[in-house]
């Protein structure tokens, strides 16, 4: 039996819950490709390739994307812990 994501940063693989496993796999995977985002929109705004008006629209973008990462974090019970999954020797995803 494996242990609870929660105390363990591992994914929870036990048939009973395995949508929430799912659910924590599929956040995690969201929650990385917007960090990824985030960070390249950084990085092109301290370029300064953007006008101001698709700085303003990248920023409303990206607030409105980590709400809506919030409102399912709620969803699906699970907090920014949940998302660092353990990836064994590699140590932590994030």
């Amino acid at each position: 039996m494996l242990q609870d994501s929660k105390q363990s940063g591992r994914i929870n693989l036990d048939p009973d819950s395995a949508q929430d496993g799912l659910a924590q796999l599929v956040m995690t995977v969201i929650e990385l490709l917007r960090q990824v985002v985030e960070r390249h929109a950084i990085r092109r705004v301290e370029g300064g390739t953007l006008t101001e008006e698709q700085i303003e629209d990248l920023g409303i973008a990206l607030m409105n994307l980590e709400e809506k990462m919030e409102e399912l974090k709620e969803i699906f019970g699970l907090d920014a812990e949940d998302l660092n999954i353990d990836l064994g020797p590699l140590g932590n995803l994030m």
